[in-house]
């Protein structure tokens, strides 16, 4: 699977709320760098990290690349995503717009998420 492949694969899992397609995009030591909170270390902790995402919010986004830079096995990716976010808490739609970097590590010959990490591009 190619990084274009790898980051429309972590898109629509997103907006599906579908962890176990966003867990196998991760590495075997992922890390999660959400906006507002801790680094998340390790699956379990990533995992976590997305459950609590998804109990709180429903995503309708989409994400556009930059640019990718590969060095051997290892790789970076610098993206944006857009779109509109439904808060579960308050019943309310809101537009919501991110700036990303991935870092990409190659494992067994497929690329994954080693590192992840987003703020806002959009604040309120």
């Amino acid at each position: 699977m190619s990084i274009e492949t790898v980051i429309k694969t972590y898109e629509s899992a997103l907006n599906a709320n579908d962890i176990d397609t966003i867990l196998a995009l991760y590495s075997t030591e992922p890390v999660f760098m959400p906006q507002h909170a801790p680094a998340l270390f390790g699956r379990d902790a990533v995992r976590a990290g997305y459950e609590h995402v998804f109990n709180t919010i429903k995503l309708n986004v989409r994400f556009e690349i930059y640019e990718i830079e590969v060095t051997g096995d290892w790789a970076w990716a610098r993206t944006s995503s857009a779109g509109r976010i439904h808060i579960l808490s308050a019943d309310v739609e809101v537009e919501e717009g991110n700036n990303e970097l991935f870092v990409f590590r190659r494992e067994n010959d497929e690329w994954k998420i080693h590192r992840y990490l987003f703020s806002t591009n959009r604040p309120l």
